[in-house]
């Protein structure tokens, strides 16, 4: 699909990631719709790559379906809103559980749904989930932020097929470690092992672009190690953990936590 002149939607545009998927996608010709719960930084993002603003908390129920109503007519969602939801599921409230799931899984489903609508009619438009490769590959301390994201991964395949005569695409992006920017970035100085390696929010951004021209399903955005390993990961589970343990990863999933407590 073109994205020149094209109205896109994209949500968590108030994050670093999201200013980096704005600024690429203006830059290829969209007109953006910038969506995210900081009024400043949707300005300052806004000021940067041009487009409008809608402030919104996706976490609110209703949220969803409004925004899509304000939003007009989209050609192009990109879904990258999301919430940390790292740590011990004892450790996380009901109410951080509620949130992690209702930004991370439940508001991708309902805007999805909203847009479904219109491009249907048209027979065209593009549907992107930004997801994480921890919707592949399973660990320890992650258990709530890991089922959202397994359960977008599920989501982007069989949206994928239900639209597949209607002229809609469908893609999901699965980024590891990003510095500069995102979850990770926030969490403050975290020491990965020596093997693990990152990827820049231009990387992301430039996945969500190809994703859209050329239809792909799923772009992984990590260094080649990673990609391999979330590619096994879902073959030998057990295995994969037992290699995870071996790294330390108990350890740098508790660091991300402790650097995210603020942030669910």
């Amino acid at each position: 699909m073109r994205i020149e002149n094209r109205r896109v939607l994209l949500t968590g545009a108030s994050g670093g990631l999201g200013r980096a998927i704005a600024c690429e996608m203006s830059r290829r010709g969209a007109y953006l719709i910038l969506t995210g719960r900081n009024k400043t930084a949707l300005e300052d993002t806004a000021r940067m790559c041009s487009g409008e603003i809608i402030v919104a908390d996706l976490a609110e129920p209703e949220a969803p379906a409004k925004l899509a109503e304000a939003a007009g007519r989209i050609d192009i969602l990109v879904a990258n809103a999301g919430l940390p939801g790292s740590g011990l599921l004892t450790d996380l409230s009901v109410s951080d559980i509620d949130r992690a799931i209702a930004v991370n899984l439940r508001s991708h489903m309902v805007l999805a749904r909203q847009v479904i609508e219109q491009s249907r009619e048209r027979r065209s438009g593009h549907l992107v989930f930004v997801s994480s490769l921890s919707g592949k590959t399973a660990a320890p301390r992650s258990s709530v932020y890991n089922a959202t994201k397994f359960g977008l991964r599920g989501f982007g395949l069989a949206l994928r097929e239900e639209l597949r005569s209607d002229g809609v695409g469908v893609s999901t992006i699965f980024p590891g470690f990003i510095r500069d920017a995102g979850m990770f970035a926030d969490s403050g100085p975290i020491r990965l092992p020596r093997f693990v390696g990152t990827s820049s929010p231009e990387d992301v951004a430039d996945a969500v672009v190809r994703a859209v021209r050329k239809n792909i399903c799923e772009i992984d955005v990590a260094p080649f190690g990673m990609r391999v390993g979330s590619r096994f990961a879902p073959i030998a589970p057990s295995l994969s953990a037992a290699v995870q343990r071996w790294f330390g990863a108990d350890r740098l999933v508790a660091d991300l936590a402790a650097g995210q407590l603020n942030k669910r």
